[in-house]
């Protein structure tokens, strides 16, 4: 289970905020977004800190091992933006979108 102590930053508002601007980095259009909020409400309600107690699942994106997230960043455990980076790359490698990865939740509830 991961301890992130002090230092997280919880902004629902400023990750989305955050994550929008980066869609068109991976060659998305804004109607990417609306998957994307969806999926990562379901999954995290986008805390930084939001941990599975199932799984051990960690973040917005929700990585599991959560150490996955170190290859964004040292400061995967409470910042948002190094979370949400490696979320999108997961995402485009993975699934291409985020609507893809959305309807592969709503399907398998996960992604």
């Amino acid at each position: 289970m991961v301890s992130p102590g002090a230092g997280i930053v919880n902004n629902p508002a400023g990750a989305q905020s955050y994550a929008s601007t980066q869609l068109a980095s991976f060659g998305w259009g804004s109607g990417e977004f609306g998957c994307l909020v969806k999926l990562w409400n379901q999954e995290s309600s986008w805390m930084t800190d939001a941990t599975n107690p199932y799984s051990g699942a960690y973040g917005i994106a929700q990585a599991l091992p959560p150490s996955k997230y170190s290859t964004a960043g040292s400061d995967w455990l409470t910042n948002y933006r190094t979370q949400i980076n490696w979320g999108l790359g997961y995402i485009a490698n993975r699934y291409g979108t985020p609507c893809n990865a959305w309807a592969h939740e709503v399907s398998y509830n996960w992604y």
